[in-house]
């Protein structure tokens, strides 16, 4: 990963590899595919299993209980045992309190956190430095306007994720099955390297990876049959596209 005063133009192809404070460091994400892919909101062992065989660079438990992915932490502490220490095991959170974030942590062995709400800057630098875990935050994209508001973000997080907006009137502030303009994101630089999500498939990633410029790429809706059910089989072709692209 590139440092914080170095550039990266979008997912560093080997991963994150983080230090905070010298204490908890997110594993490198293993060099098995050009695009790095996350699957998220996993929550059987079938899925986790997919993934890992896959190639998945990181793996997503949802902690958000409007979320119908949402696991629980000794669930998810459970699933994390299938996942050798080489993938980063992400934990995504929506605008969550100390008391939360301190209860999951204490039982699931996450290696990043992933905010996923309307975290503040000076909140996402608190809860990196507080829990000593590397933090991801998710950006909605809907115009070209909204990539301004990343640049509060590059000093104090690890790595920027650009998901979809939510559709009007929607619970959960990701895993909607939409998609944005990728090609808002093409040529774009950042001082961390950053992950693309809001409802990519096999059958579109190609052209948002090519559009975007993306090198990392999160999946959630576009490998289940209904929202909160992943299809093993889904995973494995989304995996198996993405190690050719």
């Amino acid at each position: 990963m590139a440092g914080r005063g170095q550039v990266a133009p979008s997912g560093s192809r080997t991963g994150p590899s983080v230090e905070v404070a010298g204490t908890h460091a997110a594993p490198a994400c293993p060099e098995r595919a050009v695009i790095a892919v996350k699957i998220c909101g996993l929550s059987t062992p079938e899925a986790v299993d997919a993934a890992v065989a896959g190639g998945a660079a990181f793996v997503g438990f949802v902690f958000f209980p409007p979320s119908p992915r949402n696991v629980s932490a000794s669930l998810a502490a459970g699933l994390m045992h299938r996942v050798p220490a080489s993938i980063v095991k992400v934990g995504l959170f929506v605008d969550p309190d100390d008391a939360f974030l301190e209860e999951v942590l204490h039982n699931a062995p996450l290696d990043m956190i992933q905010l996923h709400g309307k975290e503040t800057p000076s909140r996402a630098a608190y809860i990196r430095k507080h829990f000593q875990r590397p933090v991801m935050k998710a950006l909605a994209l809907g115009v070209e306007s909204d990539l301004e508001k990343a640049k509060a973000y590059e000093s104090v997080v690890d790595r920027l994720l650009f998901d979809a907006p939510p559709p009007k009137g929607a619970t959960r502030p990701g895993g909607n099955a939409q998609s944005f303009e990728w090609s808002l994101l093409k040529d774009r630089r950042w001082t961390v390297p950053w992950m693309l999500a809001g409802g990519l498939t096999a059958d579109n990633l190609e052209d948002a990876v090519r559009r975007s410029g993306a090198h990392a790429v999160d999946v959630s809706s576009g490998v289940e049959d209904a929202p909160g059910q992943k299809n093993p089989d889904k995973i494995t072709a989304f995996l198996d596209l993405a190690s050719r692209l």
